[in-house]
């Protein structure tokens, strides 16, 4: 993990049974060929330019309501839990069950210097954009050297 970067890999821990689950779940994702689950939701991080970041993650067939972003001691938390829809239809009956609708929950870590400035939700995609600000103390700052004769200025970074 680097200091001045998100972090690339989210922890999908919610229990104490998750990291065994999902070292299971990779296990016969090997040898079966078959995608893990726990590869859910899948996101891209994007780097605008030098200050500007985007966290997309596709979650199609969540809205707003099914969805809580937080942030937590440098932590950006996001959890996804949709109500399972029920068919009040008595005639009709699902031949296929493919679309999954898993509820999830992905934790990235943040350096201090991050800000989040905003989320939306548009087509299924979560865009979370960041910013990397530094704050005014940390900044390197001019100080005024006062002698008997003159004032002269001295520029001290870091």
């Amino acid at each position: 993990m680097s200091y001045h970067t998100l972090s690339l890999i989210p922890s999908f821990n919610e229990n104490i049974f998750s990291d065994r689950f999902n070292q299971i779940d990779k296990m016969f994702s090997t040898l079966t060929g078959e995608q893990p689950i726990s590869n859910y939701p899948v996101y891209n991080l994007i780097q605008k330019d030098e200050k500007k970041y985007e966290l997309e993650i596709s979650i199609p067939g969540y809205s707003e309501n099914d969805l809580d972003i937080s942030i937590h001691k440098n932590q950006l938390k996001i959890i996804g839990k949709q109500k399972k829809s029920v068919s009040t239809d008595k005639k009709e009956k699902i031949l296929h069950y493919g679309i999954k609708k898993n509820n999830f929950s992905l934790i990235f870590n943040l350096d201090h210097h991050f800000e989040v400035k905003k989320a939306n939700l548009n087509l299924g995609i979560l865009k979370i954009v960041f910013e990397y600000e530094i704050p005014e103390k940390e900044k390197p700052r001019k100080i005024n050297i006062e002698s008997k004769n003159e004032k002269i200025t001295k520029n001290i970074s870091n």
